[in-house]
């Protein structure tokens, strides 16, 4: 536990405070009934998903009113990135790209920005039913192998910001000759030439400037061309001229952050398509797999920025594509979430951000803990009055499993991102009586033993399996309903069962492998084996009879004759 650099465990809102955003729904222009419950119903489902995505966070997230949504961090989660993961927010669109140019400040005396570095690469994998297609992000590698590649730096919303397709290490025939040292694009190659308003804007926009970034992004459509910033493998500034939306969000399937098995990248994230996503995405991919650069390249847009920008050789037909490259798991992570919860149904703004202080919940732990201990305590109480020596086993056992449950949550806080709060705190509670519930059957069940005329320990060998049967079934019941709790609800609810059920598995063990063992140890001391009055198996407290002596009659060598 120590070793793992945690001694306490990570405590909820409720108990630790935290921040608290509220998130406004705002719907594209047009479709104004599109903010109704079942919208913020699915958009609270998908935001949930998004911020646990980061771990098992205890994050609260509940709509309030016809248009709100509150989002409740506790304190010790990343909450910068949870904030991040919460903020954006807006629909997720894959749109081809027109245009790329540096979206820095020029020099001093400098010629108008040039376009930045080689875009990323996109191929076609071998067997794009079997394997699918592969994405590898990277500004500059070379097709051939030759080159290394840059090491991918996130970008200011905590993930990888250019990503490319790549897979054989040939051009495809059909695809047209590369000039990766030239990416400024050929205006009459333009499928769609952005109209003179828009290169104006795209022109003078400067990506560093975030009232800029913000403007540009103000007011788009799915339908129409936007100007939009991302950032490459080497964390600078880049501005889009994208065309219009070729993909919606909504049709990524499922996006998953995995290590490259086949490759010294690291990680990379695996991106399924809906069928009708898939059509699109093959046509899209056929469309611009015969462009020059950067013209070859599709942007994945979300809430306004690029988070990846891979070029393409050839048609992706497979319906599933792979983003890789110099990924940490975080960044992959962060896409990966970011493809699989970006397109909501609505889009939000965040209204306000607040920090929510513990002093509630702590005056509510302080007087649940105060209630748990007089509990524990008339348990104790009862069971030295009535079980005398055997208590002490049961007091040992009580205190074995409280040490184990309180361990485990301590570690569970950095591996799933567990967070302790009330409810949980009350699952903890309901445990000790389950746990005494497993003692007091067992040392029934050798007390029984012990009056039919036994001795210790053959009653303690006969009384466990009796005893071990009852356990289990009453375990198992009571596990099912904890696991049947966590299911079905959600928030702070699923503490309680999540804890329910630890302590119930806990339970087991410590009844299995210490409980019966350490009586077993007892029984042989004499103390517990003759029966001492103070021990708990006194035979005559537990009406045991000495068995009737008979009397021997002797019987004559030589019966007499009547």
């Amino acid at each position: 536990m120590f070793l793992s650099g945690h001694s306490t465990p990570r405590l909820g809102i409720d108990l630790a405070g935290g921040t608290s955003i509220t998130l406004q729904a705002r719907s594209e222009p047009g479709q104004e009934s599109a903010v109704n419950q079942t919208n913020m119903n699915t958009a609270v489902g998908i935001i949930e998903r998004r911020v646990n995505g980061l771990g098992v966070s205890e994050a609260e997230v509940q709509t309030q009113g016809n248009d709100h949504i509150i989002v409740n961090i506790p304190k010790g989660t990343n909450e910068k990135q949870a904030r991040e993961q919460v903020g954006t927010t807006a629909q997720l669109y894959f749109r081809p790209v027109l245009q790329l140019a540096s979206g820095e400040p020029a020099p001093e005396g400098s010629a108008t920005p040039s376009a930045s570095g080689s875009p990323d690469e996109a191929e076609k994998g071998d067997g794009g039913e079997a394997g699918g297609d592969k994405a590898t992000e990277g500004g500059d590698e070379a097709t051939d192998g030759g080159s290394g590649e840059p090491e991918a730096t996130p970008t200011t919303q905590g993930r990888a910001a250019s990503g490319a397709l790549k897979a054989d290490a040939t051009p495809s025939p059909s695809g047209p000759a590369e000039d990766d040292a030239d990416p400024t694009p050929s205006p009459s190659a333009s499928a769609a030439e952005p109209s003179e308003a828009l290169q104006k804007k795209f022109e003078a926009l400067t990506c560093t400037d975030t009232e800029e970034r913000t403007e540009a992004s103000e007011g788009t459509k799915p339908a129409e061309p936007i100007v939009a910033c991302g950032t490459n493998a080497q964390g600078q500034w880049e501005k889009y001229i994208l065309g219009p939306s070729a993909v919606a969000g909504t049709e990524v399937d499922d996006a998953t952050a995995a290590i490259d098995q086949q490759g010294a990248q690291g990680w990379l994230v695996n991106m399924e398509f809906t069928d009708k996503g898939k059509k699109q995405f093959a046509d899209v991919t056929s469309d611009i797999s015969a462009k020059p650069s950067p013209q070859n390249q599709f942007a994945i847009v979300l809430d306004g920025d690029v988070v990846s920008a891979p070029y393409v050789r050839e048609p992706l037909t497979g319906g599933t594509a792979q983003i890789s490259g110099s990924f940490t798991q975080e960044s992959a992570q962060d896409l990966a979430n970011m493809l699989s919860y970006g397109a909501l149904p609505l889009s939000f703004v965040e209204e306000s951000v607040t920090s929510v202080t513990a002093a509630l919940g702590g005056e509510q732990l302080e007087a649940g803990l105060i209630a748990g201990a007089i509990g524990l305590l008339l348990v104790v109480v009862y069971l030295v009055v009535y079980y005398r020596g055997l208590s002490l086993i049961a007091i040992i056992s009580l205190l074995m499993s409280a040490a184990l449950t309180y361990t485990i949550m301590v570690l569970l806080g950095p591996a799933i991102g567990f967070a302790l709060n009330l409810p949980a705190v009350c699952g903890a509670i309901v445990a000790i009586g389950i746990t005494a519930d497993s003692f007091i059957v067992f040392f029934e069940r050798v007390r029984d033993e012990i009056r039919e005329g036994r001795s210790l320990q053959p009653a303690v060998a006969r009384g466990w399996p009796r005893a071990r049967r009852t356990i289990l079934v009453s375990d198992f019941v009571s596990f099912l309903s904890a696991a049947v709790l966590f299911v079905v609800t959600v928030g702070k609810v699923q503490g309680f069962a999540f804890t329910l059920g630890l302590t119930t598995l806990l339970d087991v063990v410590v009844v299995f492998f210490f409980t019966r063992p350490l009586l077993t140890i007892l029984a042989r001391k004499k103390f517990f084996a003759s029966g001492h009055p103070w021990s708990g198996l006194d035979p005559k407290r537990l009406g045991v009879k000495p068995p009737l002596r008979r009397s021997r009659r002797t019987v004559p060598a030589d019966p007499k004759e009547a």
